[in-house]
């Protein structure tokens, strides 16, 4: 049994708690590690190690910081097999799958590599005789993070680059689920060049993020996941001065108007809304049929869904993998009776499969319900899971109006080949992130993501301009340089 360890000061740290997680390898379903759960001490000693890193770092010019990242960035490259495979192994997700989760990160370093441009302030010369004025963007301090379990290394990929290339100094609480890419991220940083205590890592549950939020030596904290975890951390961070970050979730839709390519839009809700087993705060979980197109529609989905093809790790022609936990497998089986029980009709139903070689895993095989209504809480609530409901309307404005009335408001596409139907949609719909013939639209790096309503807590969204903005703040300065000064006591105004 592999027992893990915090990464604290450039160093693997036992820990000084009694207290363990366990975690499992899904696609069998076996126990195949310890994580240690950090007492608060572990928490101020991981803070403590940034504090005293800090000066040196902030200190540190962005041109050498970035130097650091891109030496990182190739590190990164030559091990992204071995963190894919990792990713797989303990988070259920298909090592394909788990690639493309470390190019999408790797895509935040290498906008981080830019830092000596992204700092670059404002002057403006002669904003009075003799007087000019200039601003600049500096360092918070020891920021944290505090990521979600279904990716593992992409997501605290979109937080630490950023800060670290602003000359922050982090705190990364990864997910107790999956924390093995978190320690190998941490060398691999290391290895880059990165002082030590610049970068920690400490695993642990909510006895650990508490002691992050109010921990007075951290100035920031990101934080993705569920909503009413991500309304709690927002509250909490800011009732003790700290400047919050917090992504909630998400019920993504997808609306196929009639005169959209319907097979385009059939693959299209198959890889969103199952690629890795729905487990993505970016999968469609709603397709919303505008009118006459609906029966086409489902018929083409409940095909496609039960030829779908489920395995793990790297194992040829698999589309899908199991779930993290039992646990959530059973969350999920749940939402699935309580869909039933709601009166959806349940035209596939994912409860049905087994898998051949792995009995133990936590393995669900697709669902799709049809005829799904907004009061119903397989469309309230964010699943999570393997599960697509489709919901029928007759027309555009009954789509955009469903859409806009609900509380999550993340994610969403339209399939259409009508250009004034898209810019339209994208104009009025209350969405963050908007995709036309798009299915997932996530952000490229230098964007920002980031959703709106009960998806986000705070006022920037992740990685790209709000990002750097969220990592530090701006100061301004007002200088002149006179021989001789006497006394204003009306309000300074510019002469």
């Amino acid at each position: 049994m592999n027992t893990l360890t915090h990464y604290i000061a450039g160093e693997r740290h036992a820990g000084t708690g009694e207290r363990f997680g366990d975690v499992y390898n899904p696609a069998v379903g076996a126990v195949v590690a310890r994580v240690p759960l950090a007492t608060d001490r572990d928490v101020d000693a991981a803070v403590a190690a940034g504090r005293r890193a800090f000066p040196a770092w902030a200190d540190t010019p962005p041109l050498k910081r970035a130097r650091i990242l891109f030496r990182f960035k190739e590190l990164l490259t030559q091990h992204q097999q071995a963190l894919a495979e990792l990713i797989s192994s303990e988070h259920g997700k298909l090592v394909p799958d788990a690639l493309g989760e470390v190019t999408r990160g790797l895509e935040v370093v290498e906008f981080a590599c830019g830092i000596p441009h992204l700092l670059k302030g404002e002057y403006s010369p002669q904003v009075g005789s003799d007087i000019d004025s200039y601003s600049l963007r500096q360092p918070l301090g020891v920021v944290a993070g505090i990521t979600p379990f279904n990716f593992p290394a992409m997501v605290p990929m979109w937080m630490f680059p950023v800060a670290l290339a602003c000359g922050n100094c982090f705190v990364l609480k990864p997910s107790e689920r999956d924390p093995s890419a978190a320690l190998l991220l941490a060398e691999l940083l290391a290895e880059a060049g990165l002082p030590a205590g610049v970068f920690n890592v400490v695993h642990g549950d909510k006895q650990a993020v508490d002691a992050l939020l109010r921990h007075p030596d951290v100035a920031a904290l990101s934080f993705v996941g569920s909503t009413p975890i991500a309304r709690y951390i927002y509250q909490t961070g800011a009732e003790h001065g700290k400047r919050i970050q917090a992504l909630g979730g998400a019920k993504n839709h997808l609306v196929v108007m009639p005169d959209a390519d319907v097979d385009q839009a059939v693959e299209a809700l198959i890889g969103a809304a199952y690629g890795s087993a729905g487990e993505r705060c970016m999968a469609i979980s709603v397709a919303v049929a505008v009118g006459d197109v609906a029966d086409t529609l489902v018929a083409r989905l409940a095909e496609r869904a039960r030829q779908l093809k489920i395995g793990s790790g790297s194992q040829s022609g698999a589309e899908m993998g199991p779930l993290v936990t039992r646990q959530h497998l059973e969350r999920v089986r749940g939402y699935i009776a309580a869909g039933v029980e709601a009166g959806a009709q349940l035209v596939v139903d994912g409860r049905e499969y087994r898998h051949p070689q792995g009995a133990d895993g936590f393995y669900l095989g697709a669902s799709l319900f049809d005829h799904v209504t907004p009061e119903m809480t397989i469309y309230r609530e964010e699943i999570f899971g393997p599960v697509l409901c489709v919901l029928r309307v007759d027309d555009f404005e009954q789509a955009v109006a469903l859409i806009n009335r609900h509380e999550f408001a993340n994610g969403v596409s339209l399939f259409t080949r009508s250009g004034g139907a898209a810019r339209e949609f994208s104009q009025r719909i209350q969405v963050g992130m908007v995709g036309i013939n798009v299915p997932l639209p996530v952000p490229m790096a230098f964007h920002s993501f980031g959703g709106w309503k009960a998806s986000l807590f705070g006022d920037h969204a992740m990685h790209g301009p709000e990002g750097i903005r969220f990592y530090t703040r701006i100061k301004t300065v007002t200088s002149r340089w006179p021989d001789t000064l006497s006394a204003e006591f009306a309000m300074p105004t510019m002469k």
